[in-house]
C-alpha cells in the first residue's frame, strides 16, 4: 500500500509543569483540525514542557496520558504521537509516544540526552530504535537531541527495502540554535533518501528559555513542504510515497553507502 500520509504539525506553546492545563489546550487544538489527517505529531514533553523535574511530574504507561492520546486517536481516527515524562521501574524516560485509534501503544526512549540541561542526571538513555508502520509507511521515532546524532538515524537497505520512509523529530529546541534545526532537519532527509519532519515548540518555559518553533516538513530532496515560522500553529502536510519510491529507484545512493555498528555508550 503506497498511498499518500496526511499529516497534522500542532506548534503550541506549553503550560509548564501543568498536565491539566496542556491536555485541555491540546485537545480543542485537535478538534480544531478540520481536515482528515492520518497522523497527529505534538512537541517534546507536551504534557509539562521541557523539565528536569522527573519524579514529580513522572506517570507509568496508561495512565493520565496514555489515556488521553487513546480517547484523542480514536475520536480523530488518526494517530496521536509526542513525548511525554514516563516511570519504567525505578527509571525515567523521556518517552515518545506513538498510540493508535485501537489503542495500541508503542514507544521510543529518547536516546541522546541533552546534558547542556542535565538531562542525563534525570532520565535515563534509550537503547532500541524501533520503526513504527501505519498505513504503509515506515517511520522513524525521534526526539529532539537525537536530531545532532546522524549515525543513530541512518537509513538501511534490506531485501524489504529501506528501513523506513518518514524520520519524526518531537522537540523542545531552544531559539538561540534555531540555525541547527534548519540545517540538519533537511540534512536528515537527504542523507537518509527519506521524508523528514521537525515539531517544535513555542514560547517562553519556565525556565526562561525561548523556543521559535520552525517546524517544518521536507521531502527526500531536501525540499521544504511545509514551514510553520515562529508563532502558535497548525499546519497540515501530504506526503508521497509514489514520488519516494521513483526517486529511490532513480538516485539508489543507499547503494554505495557504508556498514557500520552502533557501539552504545551507556
Amino acid at each position: 500500500m503506497n498511498s499518500p500520509l496526511n499529516i497534522a504539525i500542532v506548534q503550541t506553546d506549553l503550560y509548564w509543569k501543568d498536565k491539566v492545563a496542556n491536555l485541555a489546550m491540546l485537545e480543542e487544538k485537535i478538534w480544531g483540525v478540520e481536515e482528515e489527517v492520518d497522523l497527529i505529531i505534538l512537541p517534546e514533553m507536551f504534557p509539562t514542557g521541557f523539565s528536569m523535574d522527573a519524579k514529580e511530574l513522572a506517570e507509568p504507561m496508561n495512565l493520565t496520558v496514555c489515556k488521553w492520546m487513546k480517547q484523542m486517536a480514536a475520536q480523530k481516527k488518526a494517530v496521536i504521537c509526542g513525548s511525554a515524562i514516563i516511570v519504567d521501574g525505578s527509571k525515567y524516560f523521556n518517552r515518545f509516544l506513538w498510540v493508535e485509534p485501537d489503542g495500541k501503544i508503542q514507544s521510543y526512549d529518547k536516546r541522546h540526552l541533552f546534558r547542556m540541561a542535565k538531562e542525563h542526571d534525570h532520565f535515563s538513555p534509550g537503547k532500541s530504535q524501533p520503526v513504527f508502520e501505519w498505513k504503509g509507511w515506515k517511520i522513524l521515532p525521534q526526539v529532539c537531541y537525537d536530531l545532532r546524532f546522524p549515525i543513530w538515524s541512518r537509513n538501511h537497505h534490506d531485501s524489504e527495502g529501506m528501513a523506513f520512509d518518514l524520520m519524526i523529530y518531537v522537540a523542545s529546541w531552544p531559539a538561540p540554535r534555531a540555525s541547527a534545526w534548519d540545517i540538519l532537519l533537511p540534512a536528515r532527509a537527504v542523507e537518509n533518501l527519506s521524508y523528514s519532519i521537525g515539531v517544535n515548540r513555542v514560547g517562553t518555559d519556565g525556565n526562561q528559555i525561548p523556543y521559535v518553533g520552525h517546524s517544518s516538513a521536507f521531502d527526500f530532496k531536501g525540499n521544504t513542504l511545509l514551514q510553520l515560522g515562529e508563532n502558535e500553529s497548525i499546519g497540515v502536510v501530504t506526503l508521497n510515497k509514489e514520488e519516494l519510491l521513483a526517486y529511490r529507484e532513480k538516485f539508489p545512493a543507499w547503494m554505495d553507502s557504508d556498514s557500520f555498528e552502533i557501539k552504545a555508550r551507556n
